[in-house]
């Protein structure tokens, strides 16, 4: 141990931050492996032929599966879910509830993304009134939406949201309706539908992963140095010292 004298100070330092690095990596990966197994099982799952409406309650696992819907959209009960962007252009994605005839189940169909350049004027769209046939998605979000606040409580329609509540919707409009958001695929009743299926590829997960792990390996690297260089410094420090008592 003489050769190695760190000090108190950098040695607390370091068994702190050095598990705390290390975990954030290793945190990275298990969460790029997650949205890989997403990717890979949301690929697979819109590659199937969609199932009718009425299999949409009997699936243990909906996430990401087409469905084929037939009914009609309820145009008075608009929702603009607000800062979303497309090709550096911020816009909204325009959700509205559709009561599948088949079923007589209410689902929230988001009908893609729409400009909303100029916030004095409110975004221009239209609703079919007659019942149609839709093909959509099922998404579920791979974590849980991060809000700052929850959305004021409205009486007035279209209301602008920052997170997507099917739930609540359901429950504000007294109806029997589906746990979670449908996503339109291209068609007549569908606006910008080009959809990420996740905010964050794998590819970021293990960029980051790697930032942590070259940091706990440099903060490693400072504190072997400095535990050498301060022996050595001792070293030649007592010496110096008996040198002179000599």
């Amino acid at each position: 141990m003489k050769r190695f004298r760190p000090g108190v100070i950098p040695t607390v330092m370091v068994a702190l931050l050095l598990p705390l690095l290390v975990s954030l990596g290793f945190w990275q990966l298990s969460r790029g492996a997650e949205k890989t197994a997403l990717l890979a099982s949301y690929a697979e799952r819109r590659a199937a032929e969609p199932m009718a409406s009425t299999q949409l309650l009997s699936g243990a696992d909906p996430a990401y599966r087409r469905v084929h819907l037939h009914g009609q959209f309820d145009a008075a009960h608009s929702l603009l879910l607000d800062n979303r962007q497309r090709n550096g252009k911020v816009g909204v994605e325009l959700l509205q509830p559709f009561q599948d005839q088949r079923t007589g189940l209410w689902l929230l169909v988001n009908r893609g993304w729409l400009p909303w350049p100029d916030r004095r004027v409110p975004p221009q769209f239209t609703t079919p009134s007659e019942a149609l046939n839709v093909d959509a998605w099922v998404y579920v979000a791979p974590g849980a939406t991060f809000q700052l606040h929850a959305d004021p409580v409205s009486s007035t329609w279209p209301q602008t949201i920052t997170a997507v509540e099917p739930v609540k919707l359901w429950k504000t409009l007294e109806r029997d309706g589906f746990t979670y958001e449908l996503r339109a695929e291209s068609g007549p009743a569908s606006y910008e539908a080009d959809w990420p299926v996740v905010a964050m590829g794998p590819e970021k997960h293990l960029g980051y992963a790697v930032q942590w792990f070259a940091m706990a390996t440099a903060l490693l690297g400072l504190y072997v140095y400095l535990g050498l260089h301060n022996a050595k410094e001792n070293h030649h420090g007592n010496g110096h010292e008996s040198t002179q008592h000599v």
